[in-house]
Parts: C-alpha cells; structure tokens; sequence
C-alpha cells in the first residue's frame, strides 16, 4: 500500500446550500413515482367508467374485465419505461440518469408480466364466455383485429426483459445490447393499433382514447425531441470535430474534441455525454463517457480505456472525425452534495469523471479528502494530473496500488486488509460527508456497502459505476 497526503493549501469558494437542492429534487422523484401511480390509477378509472363496469355482471365477464385492466397497467408501465429512458432533462437533473434507466429496468419485468397475465387471463374469459379450454380459444383470439400485433409486442418485450437480466446483458457488447433495446420501440409501436381498435373499451371519441393518445404523444413525443432532435440539432451548431490523441496510458486515450460555443452546453464535473464518431466503423453506435476535464469555450476532453470493441475502436479515430452527442447527463456533480464535507473513492478508468468533478467543485480549504485505488502501477490513470487539482485547492489524496483482497474487506489490497483499514479509518469524518464513488461495479458496490454499514444515508451516497 502506497500513501501519500498532498499540502492543504489555498482557501476556495465554499460550496452553496446543497441541501434545499437536494431536497427539491427529491421532491420531485417522489412526484415522478407518484405520477405513475395515479396514471395507472386514472388508465383503469377510465376503462370503468367508460362502461367497465358494465363487464362486471358475470365471472366470464369480469374476468375479461380483469385481463383488459392488466392490460392497460402493463401499456402505461412500458410508456413510463420510455419516459424515463428519453433523457428528459428535468428528470436527468432531479434523479440523475443511472438512477432513471435503473427504474426503467425496474418496470421492464412487471411491464412484461402484466401485458402477459392480460393475455392469459383474456384467453380464460373468453373461453368461459364461449365454453372453449383455454388451447381451443387461441385460434378465435389470435383471429381478431391487430391481435397478432399485440402478440408480437409481448414476444418483442419479453425479449427486451430477458437480455436486461444482469446474467444475460453481460454477454453481449454495449452496442449490441442497444440495439437489442430499440425493440422497445418497436414493440409498443406495434400494440398501438390493438389498443385502439378495440372499439368496445376506446370508443372514437372517448375521453380514454384521448388519454392514451396523449401518453403516446408524451412518450414519443419525449424519444423525439430530446433523443433524436436535441442532439441533432447541437451537434450542428456546436460542430465537435477530433482534434487530436493523447496516449496517458497502455490501452488508454485522451481524446481532445474542438468545437464552438462550448460553454453554452453548460456541463458540470463529472458529467458524461453519449458520443457517436463518424467513421464507417463507428457512426452506427454510441458511447456513454463522461468529460476528464471541465469544457472550455472550444474544447472538451474524454478519456478512454480499451476495455472492449467499442471504445477500441474510437481509440483510433483519426483527427478531424466529426462527432454527434447526446448530452450532457447525470448529478455525479458538486451540485449534489448535501453534507458539510466531502470524501472521494475512485478505482482504475473511473478517474475520468472524478478529476472533472475535482476540478469543477468549489471547496474550503480541509474540506475535502479523497483515496485513488489502483491494481497497478500502470493504473494510475491522469493521477498526476488529479494530485495536482487536490494541491491547489487543499485536499487530502491517499493513493493505494494493488490488486484486490481475496479475503476481508475486498476493494482493499491485500496490505491494508491486513493492517485492518476500513472506510471510516480513511474518512473519520465520514458520516457528515457526502461520498462520491467510481469504478468497476462490483468494487463500488463493496464500498458503498461499507458506507451504509457505517449509517450513512442513502442520500449522502454518489455512485458512478462503469456499467451499462
């Protein structure tokens, strides 16, 4: 274990009230989850009220009544997931984008499980209704209008669902599961004229139509704008072109991107944009990297490890390639602190965002301390240059080089899980800081259990994981 504590050194700005921040868009997560609720509450309301509950006379009918309701939870839980995934920028501001696409996986099952039960429990309804087994009324269902549609929608979904497990999404590359991803699109695309042309539960001129018109609308209207038009539209006017490569590392690039009007796109430390290159061997996919340096007027700076296909080949991207982004996203900020003091653990390539965020905060001299976790000497990515940020502006850097304990505490090395370091020897003031983690998921996810273990809220914790 290597240890090394800079000078504290010159007094900085001191950060504003973070906490009425934090609690304002805490507010507004809780208006997210409640909105969807009541969405789901209003879609079934609707339905009944519109002549629901006319359906309720008899059990064949009443089970019908049930499966078109799941139905309807289902379609509005997949449109929520749509949502949440568009990059809506005041949703990306109040909960941050990892913790929207986790809630967008999140529905993904129940979505699936829902619109499946409505296929199932239609089957049993409308086989009770014409005293047909539940095989024998397939062929009757499969038979009416836009039902095949609807069947491959679910299949679509499932398959969506499927390669989000954990297990499966490992198998496949980014750009692979991504594309997998766009099915979603799709899938609900094609269940609309389902939905719709059932005449006996969305009349033509029903209020519920024009609800679910509106949810479409909302949904794809979202995707559009802020997926498609938004980023178009930036990257037009601000023309990111490579200007050229800088090796900090075996296997790691810095790319220097030259633009216009930079500053205007108002990005923070610790931000990332999705970056799409124009060569024929990259322009059909799209890379989520975060910023290693804060934007100037005409300059921003990512930094990139070979840790696949993908980001190998935008290592090599030539000087003058034309970039497209999306961006910028996430609250892996200075703005989402809500604790008098700060502590920073960062593992390997998950440097990148924390030397940004270093160089971006505004700090008071001793106010913050921060540990750089490396498995080798060849590890310590841009470590000069985040040992130079901490010197000027007085904080505490304790380096650590080594691969990781088999035993004990696991994103120690094996030096320090010996001599029984733990998080709150490293940080004494841990319990009144906020913790801003990076790196490799299973290392963040060990130390921030150590964190909670410690009685750190939730709230305090700021995990930026190399995932997807």
């Amino acid at each position: 274990m290597t240890l090394h504590t800079t000078a504290e050194s010159r007094l900085s700005i001191r950060p504003p009230d973070h906490v009425g921040l934090y609690r304002r868009r805490a507010k507004v997560g809780d208006v997210l989850v409640v909105s969807l609720w009541i969405s789901s509450a209003v879609a079934v309301g609707l339905f009944l009220v519109g002549g629901g509950t006319d359906r309720l006379g008899s059990v064949p009918d009443a089970i019908t009544s049930i499966g078109i309701m799941l139905g309807l939870v289902g379609t509005n839980f997949v449109l929520a997931m749509l949502i949440l995934a568009a990059r809506v920028p005041f949703i990306d501001q109040a909960i941050g984008h990892d913790r929207a696409i986790a809630v967008h996986r999140a529905l993904g099952k129940p979505a699936f499980l829902l619109l499946l039960g409505h296929g199932v429990v239609l089957l049993i309804g409308y086989g009770l209704s014409s005293g047909t087994n539940l095989i024998g009324e397939i062929a009757p269902m499969v038979a009416i209008p836009d039902m095949p549609l609807a069947i491959v929608a679910i299949v679509l979904l499932g398959v969506v669902v499927w390669t989000s497990l954990a297990t499966v999404r490992r198998r496949f590359s980014y750009e692979t599961w991504h594309l997998i991803h766009l099915i979603t699109y799709t899938a609900v695309l094609v269940s609309i004229p389902h939905q719709l042309s059932i005449g006996s539960v969305f009349s033509p001129l029903s209020v519920g139509r024009a609800y679910w018109l509106v949810l479409y609308v909302l949904a794809f209207g979202a995707i559009f704008l802020h997926r498609f038009l938004q980023p178009l539209v930036s990257s037009i006017r601000h023309n990111l072109r490579v200007d050229r490569m800088v090796v900090e590392a075996p296997g790691v690039v810095s790319i220097y991107l030259s633009g216009r009007r930079l500053r205007s796109l108002r990005s923070s430390g610790g931000q990332f944009f999705v970056w799409r290159f124009w060569t024929p061997g990259t322009w059909w996919h799209s890379h989520p990297i975060s910023l290693s340096s804060v934007a100037t007027d005409t300059e921003l700076r990512i930094t990139v490890r070979d840790l696949g296909e993908g980001s190998r080949s935008i290592s090599s991207v030539r000087p003058g390639t034309r970039v497209w982004f999306e961006g910028p996203y996430g609250i892996f900020t200075d703005a989402g602190r809500t604790a008098e003091k700060l502590a920073i653990v960062v593992a390997g390539i998950g440097i990148t965002p924390v030397r940004a965020l270093v160089q971006d905060a505004r700090l008071r001299r001793g106010e913050a301390s921060m540990l750089l976790r490396a498995s080798t000497p060849d590890d310590q990515y841009l470590w000069g240059e985040v040992e130079k940020l901490a010197e000027q502006k007085g904080i505490a850097v304790t380096t650590m080089v080594g691969r990781r304990s088999p035993r004990g505490r696991g994103w120690l090395n094996q030096d320090a899980a010996d001599r029984g370091v733990t998080l709150l020897s490293l940080f004494p003031d841990l319990v009144e800081s906020d913790l801003y983690l990076c790196g490799p998921t299973a290392w963040v996810t060990l130390v921030e259990a150590e964190a909670r273990a410690t009685g750190m809220p939730d709230h305090q914790i700021h995990a930026e994981r190399f995932d997807w």
